[in-house]
C-alpha cells in the first residue's frame, strides 16, 4: 500500500476513534468526575504508546535535548489543559457540539500563522472558509431557529470548547514544525507522559488514583490509537488533506451520539456540519494571497 492510502486509512481510523471518545467519557462519568476521567485516562495513553513503540521496534525513547520543551508544551496545552477543558465541557454539552467545535481548528491553525508566526499569508478563499465555519460553529450551538432569533449563541461549554479548540491548534503547530520527524508512538507517550505526572500528583492528593469504571480505560485506549493515527497521517499526507478527511468525526459522532446517548440533532446542526465541510475545503484551495 503506498504512503497516501496508508495516510487516508489512519486519519479516517482516528476520525472513529475520537468520534467514539466523547461517548465513552460521558459513559464514564456515570460514577466518577471529570478530573479522575482525564487522569486514567492519560495514564492508559501512555502505557499504551509505551506498547506500540516497543510492538513498531523503535529501540529506544531517546529524543533530542532541544524536542523536549516541545513535548512539555504539547502535554500540558494539549493535555492538561485542552482535553480537560474538552472533559469538564462534555458534562454540560451534548456530543456534536463538542465534536465539531473541535473540528474548528484549522481557523485557528491559519490566524495564528498569520498574526502571531508571521510565516503565513491569507487569501481570499481563507477568508471565506473561516468565515464559513464561524456560521457552521453557530447554527450547530444555537441547535433551534427560536434560540437564533433570541439570540442564543450556545452555552459556558461551547466556550470551553472553543478554548480547548485554540490550545489544540498550538501544539498541532509545535508538532508539525518541530517534531514531524519524531516516531508518532514516542510523540505519543511523552505527551501523555507529562499530563500523566501532574494527573497523577493530583489524584493522589484527593486519594482518587484508581480506575472507576472500564469506560476509562477503554477511551485512553481509543484516544491512543486515534492520536498514533493522526501523527502517521501528517507524515503522509498534506495538513489540509488531514484536515478534510478529519471532518469525518462529526458524522461518526452523530450515529453514535443518536444509537448510544440518545442525543437528537437539530436541522440546523446538520446544516453545521455540511458547512463545516465546505469551510474546509474552501481552506485548502490554493489561491495567490492578498497579504
Amino acid at each position: 500500500m503506498d504512503s497516501k492510502k496508508t495516510g487516508v486509512l489512519a486519519i479516517l481510523g482516528a476520525s472513529l476513534m475520537w468520534s467514539v471518545e466523547p461517548i465513552l467519557a460521558k459513559l464514564a462519568y456515570e460514577n466518577s468526575d471529570f478530573i479522575q476521567t482525564s487522569g486514567i485516562r492519560a495514564m492508559v495513553v501512555a502505557a499504551t504508546a509505551l506498547l506500540y513503540v516497543v510492538l513498531t521496534g523503535k529501540k529506544n525513547l531517546k529524543v533530542r535535548k532541544s524536542e523536549i520543551p516541545k513535548f512539555v508544551y504539547i502535554g500540558i496545552a494539549g493535555t492538561v489543559v485542552a482535553d480537560l477543558l474538552y472533559f469538564f465541557a462534555l458534562t454540560k454539552i451534548p456530543v456534536i457540539n463538542a465534536v465539531l467545535i473541535g473540528h474548528m481548528q484549522p481557523i485557528f491553525v491559519i490566524l495564528i500563522g498569520f498574526f502571531i508566526l508571521k510565516e503565513d499569508k491569507l487569501a481570499k478563499f481563507d477568508y471565506l472558509g473561516i468565515l464559513v465555519m464561524i456560521v457552521a460553529g453557530v447554527l450547530v450551538t444555537t441547535k433551534t431557529t427560536g434560540n437564533f432569533s433570541e439570540m442564543k449563541f450556545g452555552t459556558m461549554g461551547d466556550i470551553y470548547v472553543l478554548l480547548a479548540t485554540v490550545a489544540w491548534s498550538t501544539t498541532g503547530i509545535v508538532m508539525r514544525k518541530y517534531l514531524k520527524g519524531v516516531h508518532a508512538g514516542v510523540i505519543t507517550f511523552y505527551r501523555y507522559t507529562v499530563a500523566s505526572v501532574i494527573f497523577a500528583a493530583y489524584l493522589l492528593l484527593k486519594s482518587s488514583l484508581f480506575v472507576a469504571n472500564m469506560y476509562q480505560v477503554l477511551v485512553g485506549l481509543v484516544v491512543c490509537v486515534g492520536t498514533i493515527l493522526y501523527y502517521e497521517s501528517l507524515k503522509r499526507l498534506k495538513a489540509a488533506q488531514v484536515s478534510a478527511l478529519e471532518l469525518s468525526t462529526p458524522f461518526f459522532a452523530v450515529f453514535f451520539a443518536f444509537l448510544i446517548l440518545q442525543e437528537v440533532v437539530t436541522v440546523m446542526q446538520v446544516s453545521g456540519i455540511v458547512l463545516l465541510v465546505v469551510g474546509v475545503f474552501l481552506l485548502s484551495r490554493k489561491e495567490e494571497a492578498y497579504f
